[in-house]
């Protein structure tokens, strides 16, 4: 629509939209009128008719003669029209094509089928907007369950109107990788401390001193990682150069990381690190051009460890050294747990979250550090 806003109607059945899917309104509950809406939004009256209509005629809304218009009490054209296929489930994810998330989607999609139930997917691009509007979008389709991995979930949850009318309406979610701190729905994730712990404790136990670490926090995932790699460090009474903590955005993954590390080998030889942790294995991949671009080589002058064990940890012609994500099976895992929520029926007893051991594999990325040989 080259910039363009929708017409104003399709604009106002967004907002009446919105103020059904976050409860600000419930079934049977009276609307403003006509001339109240128009006038708090500026509209016409034909302009409000026109929204009313079409949400009337979708299955939101029912008018009531001389009362006035309210809210249906299976609201939308998911309750009109149930699906064919049994269970509707919903997964979000920050990503659906890019890194480990494919593997994730493949694990839940495997489990639904044995379930008989369709899947209804959608991704957040790592954004707080997006996460909002694929909300709304699910909250629209009424499904009987969600699968959600939390979008930079160490920055706050703008979105718990949200979450909120998915717990007033009956409908159950879990959490993948973490969950954020004001909600109490279970999580399946790795911990992620454990392991950033490991990965220090394995370069440590290679001789390594000068140990740096990049870390993406505005994830949980990421602070837990770093808090594991500082640890490690301050348990083996290895100082840590402020320096070589280098923190990083989503935003800022293209950039920060690969500039501060090229910094960092910029300098002598007795002052630049001996090994790096990384935030995840993407980032190992990426940092693996710098160091070649400084002439170095890794294991030789610089060892490496990533997270994740993606597919990309065996792609390049040195193999890292990582820590184990399950993936698919976090996937299945996720649909039985989902499925137990479903079956419970309303009772209270909470679902422990599910977390799994990050186990280390070793690969060609590390090497015993030439201070020690």
């Amino acid at each position: 629509m080259n910039g363009q806003l929708p017409p104003k109607y399709i604009q106002l059945k967004e907002e009446i939209l919105s103020w059904i899917t976050t409860d600000q309104f419930k079934a049977h509950d009276k609307l403003p009128s006509e001339n109240e809406i128009a006038a708090r939004y500026g509209f016409s009256r034909q302009t409000v008719r026109q929204a009313l209509g079409e949400l009337e005629a979708e299955g939101w809304l029912y008018r009531s003669q001389g009362k006035g218009t309210f809210v249906a009490e299976s609201s939308g054209a998911a309750a009109t029209h149930p699906s064919k296929h049994g269970l509707t489930i919903g997964l979000m994810t920050t990503h659906i094509s890019d890194y480990i998330f494919p593997t994730i989607v493949r694990g839940v999609e495997s489990a639904l089928r044995t379930e008989g139930a369709r899947l209804l997917l959608a991704s957040t691009d790592n954004e707080k907007n997006k996460e909002r509007e694929s909300l709304e979008s699910m909250l629209r389709q009424q499904p009987d369950g969600l699968i959600i991995e939390p979008t930079k979930s160490a920055e706050g949850n703008p979105n718990l109107d949200y979450y909120l009318s998915l717990e007033s309406r009956g409908i159950p979610f879990v959490m993948l990788n973490e969950r954020y701190s004001d909600l109490d729905a279970p999580c399946l994730k790795v911990d992620d401390e454990l392991g950033g712990y490991r990965a220090a404790e394995h370069l440590i136990k290679l001789g390594h001193h000068r140990i740096a670490g990049l870390f993406k926090t505005d994830d949980f995932q990421g602070i837990y990682r770093m808090r594991g790699f500082l640890r490690a460090l301050r348990e083996s009474h290895l100082a840590l150069h402020a320096e070589y903590l280098i923190r990083y955005t989503t935003e800022e993954k293209h950039g920060r990381p690969a500039g501060a590390l090229a910094a960092l080998l910029d300098k002598s030889t007795d002052e630049r690190p001996t090994a790096i942790v990384c935030y995840n294995d993407e980032l190992a991949v990426r940092l693996l051009d710098v160091v070649r671009s400084k002439g170095l080589a890794v294991p030789g002058d610089l060892s490496l460890v990533g997270f994740d064990d993606a597919t990309l940890a065996t792609a390049t012609e040195v193999k890292l050294t990582t820590l184990e994500h399950p993936k698919t099976r976090m996937g299945e895992d996720a649909v039985k747990l989902l499925m137990r929520l479903m079956a419970k029926k309303g009772r209270k007893k909470p679902e422990a979250d599910i977390v799994y051991d990050p186990r280390l594999i070793i690969r060609e990325s590390t090497a015993p550090s030439k201070e020690t040989i």
